[in-house]
């Protein structure tokens, strides 16, 4: 985003692993869910400090802890010092305008992804980035600001037979990852209304509205690509990936998730190529637009000419004109300018001028 080099700007002159928040603040007090599952039991709680999540560490379940809220960085803190995650992974978490990625370590793992989301009824993208640490028995999400992205997979984990509840952590990343890619697809059935609609009124009556909506779906997109296009290398390392915390089964699954995102990728190079199309074709209704207005005020401009020059000619002070003396001087002279106008205007509308 273009904003993100203004916020990068806090942290300028701090050493490497300087925790802080960079990124916009959301105005919402943090909150931290956990959720703590098996095949046969599940709770769902919150929590006030890490410390809290220090008894999970000894269970056989598996334990997903999410972190709505990234300003208090006392809490990104402890959860480094508990669970041993590098200071430059953390540097990250806290930074939310980084790009798509994965990092493989011993004990973990580190994934970066945007979360994509449109407002209903009007053409507002809206970008999160949600960050993820899939370690043995845990699943860290870290997000900006609560919201529903994450409600379907709760009502997977409340249902007991769910294929979820019997898996680990990989395969609860590879549900969250899922989840957030699925979005794309409905902003992708947004983008696909919204360009259908532009391209009827582009063929009906254009306007400096449409300009607006093109340029606004053309920097959209820009946008998008960012968040979108680096999906494909973070998701080929998690299938390249040796790491003892990813099942091979589980890996096919992200296979699945890249294919989605190549679709989407592909769908927005279209849009790219249907957006500069439209470009033109709403300079050429301009132009054209600016080409019969021109033809008119010509065509008039055309017959007013001998007009003109009629009226010039007995306009001088000639004392000895013959035809200012006659009686029908005056009339004849209004049937000649009518004649000369009937005579273009017929002639302009033979040539197809009109």
């Amino acid at each position: 985003m273009p904003e993100s080099l203004s916020y990068a700007s806090e942290k300028s002159g701090l050493p490497p692993g300087s925790l802080v928040h960079v990124g916009e603040v959301h105005e919402h007090e943090h909150k931290i869910t956990v959720i703590d599952y098996n095949k046969s039991s599940l709770t769902q709680h919150t929590i006030q400090t890490i410390d809290e999540l220090l008894p999970y560490q000894t269970t056989d379940t598996i334990t997903w802890v999410i972190i709505d809220g990234l300003k208090d960085v006392s809490i990104i803190d402890a959860i480094g010092q508990h669970f041993n995650i590098h200071a430059l992974i953390l540097e990250d978490i806290l930074n939310t305008h980084q790009r798509p990625k994965f990092e493989e370590f011993d004990d973990y793992l580190y994934i970066v992804i945007k979360a994509i989301s449109i407002t209903a009824g009007e053409f507002n993208v809206e970008y999160e980035q949600v960050s993820l640490l899939l370690l043995d028995k845990f699943v860290f999400t870290f997000k900006e600001k609560p919201d529903g992205i994450f409600d379907p997979i709760f009502n997977r984990l409340n249902n007991g037979k769910s294929h979820l509840r019997n898996l680990g952590t990989d395969y609860l990343t590879y549900i969250i990852m899922d989840t957030i890619v699925d979005e794309y697809f409905t902003l992708q059935d947004t983008f696909d209304e919204l360009i259908e609609n532009v391209e009827d009124e582009l063929l009906s009556d254009p306007s400096a509205q449409t300009l607006n909506i093109i340029q606004k779906i053309k920097r959209e997109l820009i946008f998008l690509r960012r968040s979108v296009s680096p999906m494909r290398e973070l998701l080929a390392s998690i299938q390249r990936s040796e790491s003892p915390l990813l099942n091979e089964k589980t890996k096919r699954y992200f296979g699945d998730i890249y294919d989605h995102v190549i679709r989407v990728t592909e769908a927005m190079e279209s849009y790219r190529d249907l957006i500069a199309g439209m470009l033109d074709i709403y300079l050429s209704s301009v132009s054209n637009k600016m080409n019969e207005t021109m033809k008119i005020l010509t065509v008039f401009a055309s017959i007013f000419i001998p007009l003109t020059f009629i009226a010039g000619v007995y306009g001088m002070n000639f004392e000895y004109m013959p035809e200012l003396k006659l009686k029908w001087g005056y009339p004849a002279l209004w049937v000649v300018f009518i004649g000369v106008s009937v005579f273009l205007l017929r002639f302009f509308k033979k040539k197809n001028w009109l």
